[in-house]
């Protein structure tokens, strides 16, 4: 822990940071705080600083930079919350204005969080495992394919081209989904289709088949995979300026299964991750700030994230992020 006087000294001198981009020097510290010292004491303490890991000098002259250290020690200790909202009349006429399924609605949050923050954007769905089965439709593509279309409550669509060993006539196509309908209409998608159930419904032959194909399909589905939108990568230039940088970004939004992992190990709630604590190679000069959303007793939601260089003004994006989540629970919720 950092004594009051270096505590403060360090906050003035991340913010300080986070607005011109550039190093910050004591005559700039003084100017910003009250601190009620002398800008030669600010200058020893930002040595002590940088001997204990929190700044660096880019060269001689310069004024002090902060370390991904010292980010991570402002963020957990020093960062001041805000108290106003920071995007609330965006927010609202957004989620006032979309009516759409769930995919589209995700897909359209990821562009809205880009927008506000004019960083990149990620967004993900939750696990459909835990979505409830609203419809279901078996389509006959050809003699020996059947299609397994599945509508959740929440408007997720799921689709599955079944390959059966024989041909199946349009007739047992028919009943094999109205038993379908029967046993998974109103239940998780996690939940299998029940093989003493279809035994004791004793179907023909063609129609067993299917419906040993779509139980299949059913497991696969239901397994806790989580949908990746991404939203707009347009100010990337503006956010970290250098060209080198700007490639490592770039690097880390090609590998979206990293992205994935990083985001699905996350706990629930606000998190802020900084550059080597995401775990991936390219990200030097990256911070990912994220919330999750969505909920609930029966599993995970989703999760709402922005990154962005570590220089960031992280009170604001996680107010962002905050207010996204809230309008986007209120919408989910209203479906």
């Amino acid at each position: 822990m950092l004594d009051g006087r270096r505590a403060r000294i360090l906050r003035i001198m991340i913010e300080e940071h986070i607005r011109t981009g550039g190093p910050v020097s004591s005559r700039a510290i003084l100017e910003a705080g009250n601190l009620g010292v002398s800008s030669a004491t600010i200058r020893t303490e930002m040595v002590a600083l940088q001997a204990a890991g929190y700044a660096f000098q880019p060269h001689t002259s310069a004024g002090r930079v902060p370390t991904p250290h010292a980010y991570r020690y402002y963020v957990d200790s020093l960062m001041r919350p805000r108290e106003t909202p920071v995007a609330s009349a965006r927010v609202a006429e957004f989620f006032a204005s979309v009516q759409t399924e769930l995919g589209r609605l995700l897909k359209a949050t990821s562009a809205l969080l880009s927008e506000i923050t004019h960083f990149p954007s990620v967004v993900t769905g939750p696990s459909i495992a835990n979505e409830v089965v609203r419809a279901v439709h078996l389509v006959r593509t050809t003699a020996d394919t059947v299609l397994i279309v599945v509508v959740t409550m929440a408007g997720r669509v799921s689709q599955t081209l079944l390959q059966l060993p024989e041909p199946v006539s349009g007739s047992e196509v028919r009943e094999a989904e109205g038993l379908i309908r029967s046993l998974q209409v109103g239940a998780s998608m996690s939940e299998s289709l029940d093989p003493e159930a279809i035994s004791l419904a004793n179907p023909t032959e063609g129609a067993a088949s299917i419906l040993r194909h779509a139980a299949a399909a059913f497991e696969n589905t239901g397994a806790p995979d989580h949908e990746l939108y991404m939203g707009s990568a347009s100010h990337l230039t503006a956010a970290w300026g250098e060209l080198s940088k700007v490639q490592g970004v770039l690097d880390v939004l090609e590998r979206e299964a990293s992205l994935l992992e990083v985001l699905g190990h996350l706990p629930a709630g606000t998190e802020v991750r900084i550059g080597s604590e995401l775990g991936i190679d390219s990200a030097t000069d990256i911070s990912l700030v994220t919330t999750t959303y969505g909920e609930e007793s029966s599993g995970p939601g989703g999760r709402l994230g922005v990154l962005g260089p570590m220089r960031m003004d992280y009170g604001r994006t996680i107010r962002v992020l905050e207010e996204i989540g809230v309008g986007l629970d209120e919408s989910l919720g209203e479906s």
